[in-house]
């Protein structure tokens, strides 16, 4: 597969090591700085000072001192920290040290986060199923034809070898398989992302087909996904909801177009039901302004599978059975949980309120420093926070902020403590897309009670994810310094480009320096919606206007 363009990106790579090399002690955001952010750098050994110089004529425009190196274990090196944050003039630098070392050539601009923004979100429509997608992303093209559009049979819902239509929505992750738990997450953070930062989303074109006239791009590619969630409800009026469109074990390496292998729906969970009614419940509000109609199809699908809910209690956890593909099997509590939340939002009715105070109320008003699909309790307990609605009990609103407070001043403590400004404490598959959602967290406390640490600490996220790590390297496909290469996507192990598919954050090592740029290492270095999803939505907070 691709041997000739392996052979290529060996040569691509031995050239640019010495090239790299120059940059390896020097660690910060490749993409660059916003001019009133903080700014820094972290630098490995013993150094004393540093100079901020212009890329193009190389004059000195900044000098600082160097903090005293700290030792950390888990990386096993001592590093110091460069800050610059008080240079705030637009333009493009390298950082340097008295022994001549220098750093990737770095912008400061309003916008230096655009184009990141716009290739991330991006990479939702090149993951749209049922539909030819095309781009091109630094001169090359990346493409391919209509697939899966025989989504999906019924066999699992008692009839055999019968099909409805299931096609759209986007593949999942490195696979092609459509999951409503994995969706739920994502379509939920891309929606509080809208709601929050909309000023600045409204106008910005993603250059996307004309699939939702009259919407703005942002809204268009999320209905390019509720459009399909709204075929996982069965039809026979129940409520119930496919808990994923896949077929019995995952595909090889190959291009979407060329998987014939049959897919299913499969039964219903109700951790999928719930996360279904959440995100129609987003969808009705968030689409209401550019299309009536199907806001209310939304609406009315929400409130069908709300009923089936309150009419069946039990937690009803997917079973694999035949399958092999993702499971997503997790319990409903904090499904239900966010489902309440979000009717209440929508629609103003207090009985959708009291069921989301009971369940608070029962999860001690929890927030989660460390959360992704399996625990989405935190969406609910945003969304209310952030409420404008009228009826909240007082209490339960105090003690939910605080709680928001607390965890987001944690957040920043666990990145003021990292030499990279890593803000989680902890190494797990998947974790750089929640380094990516801790910027969720930090945004919410920031509309509660405005502090310049929460930004701080969210651009710290994003610095840390764009280069200033471990690795020096950027966490994302196509974007920033020495990106991966080699992502665990089956598009991009199956097609003639020798460039990855661009705009996708890698999950990321199990331990401080545990990642591989290794396409068979899924653990490490997939991708996948959920964790996309959380660079979306910390990007978005910072997209220039």
């Amino acid at each position: 597969m691709r041997t000739i363009a392996s052979f290529i990106f060996v040569l691509l790579v031995l050239f640019s090591t010495s090239v790299l090399s120059q940059n390896q002690n020097i660690c910060l955001n490749s993409l660059g700085f916003l001019p009133q952010a903080s700014k820094k750098a972290s630098i490995i050994g013993e150094t004393k000072s540093f100079v901020i110089k212009q890329a193009d004529s190389q004059t000195v425009v900044f000098q600082g001192k160097v903090s005293t190196p700290v030792f950390q274990k888990d990386v096993n090196q001592n590093v110091g920290l460069a800050d610059f944050s008080s240079f705030s003039k637009n333009g493009k630098y390298y950082l340097e040290t008295p022994e001549g070392t220098k750093s990737v050539v770095f912008e400061i601009s309003p916008n230096v986060y655009n184009q990141a923004f716009y290739t991330s979100m991006r990479g939702f429509y090149l993951w749209r199923c049922g539909t030819a997608v095309e781009g091109n992303h630094d001169g090359h093209l990346f493409s391919h034809l209509p697939c899966h559009l025989d989504d999906g049979y019924e066999d699992f819902q008692g009839k055999p070898d019968q099909r409805r239509n299931g096609t759209g929505g986007w593949h999942d992750a490195g696979d092609y398989g459509k999951y409503v738990v994995n969706a739920g997450i994502t379509v939920g953070m891309m929606f509080m992302a809208w709601d929050q930062f909309q000023n600045n989303l409204k106008k910005f074109s993603l250059d996307l087909p004309e699939t939702a006239p009259e919407f703005p791009d942002f809204l268009k590619e999320l209905k390019w996904e509720t459009d399909w969630l709204l075929t996982m409800q069965y039809t026979d009026g129940s409520g119930k909801v496919s808990h994923k469109l896949t077929r019995k074990n995952f595909e090889p390496f190959c291009k979407p177009e060329e998987d014939k292998e049959k897919r299913y729906f499969t039964d219903w969970s109700s951790a999928a039901v719930a996360d279904f009614v959440a995100m129609m419940a987003q969808a009705s509000r968030y689409f209401e302004p550019y299309d009536k109609a199907y806001s209310q199809k939304c609406l009315d699908a929400a409130t069908l599978s709300y009923k089936f809910l309150k009419e069946n209690p039990e937690d009803k956890v997917f079973v694999q059975g035949e399958f092999q593909t993702g499971g997503y099997q997790t319990e409903d509590k904090d499904d239900r949980l966010w489902a309440a939340a979000e009717m209440w939002e929508t629609t103003g009715n207090a009985e959708y309120l009291k069921d989301f105070e009971r369940r608070a109320s029962s999860e001690n008003f929890k927030i989660d420093e460390d959360w992704d699909w399996g625990d989405v309790s935190n969406l609910g307990m945003f969304e209310y926070a952030l409420s404008a609605k009228a009826g909240k009990n007082p209490e339960i609103l105090k003690i939910i902020k605080k709680n928001i407070i607390d965890v987001a001043n944690q957040i920043a403590f666990n990145a003021s403590s990292d030499v990279y400004g890593r803000p989680l404490s902890r190494y797990y598959w998947g974790c750089n897309g929640t380094i990516a959602r801790q910027v969720l967290n930090l945004q919410v406390a920031h509309k509660i009670s405005p502090k310049k640490i929460y930004t701080q600490t969210s651009q710290d996220a994003i610095s840390h994810i764009f280069g200033r790590n471990y690795y020096n390297r950027s966490f994302v496909t196509g974007l920033g310094i020495n990106p991966p290469m080699n992502p665990h996507d089956r598009r991009s192990g199956s097609d003639n480009e020798i460039q990855p598919w661009p705009g996708y954050i890698v999950g990321g090592g199990h331990s401080a320096k545990g990642w591989k740029d290794v396409q068979e290492d899924y653990s490490t270095n997939e991708i996948a919606i959920n964790w996309q999803g959380a660079l979306v939505y910390a990007l978005a907070g910072f997209v220039g206007k």
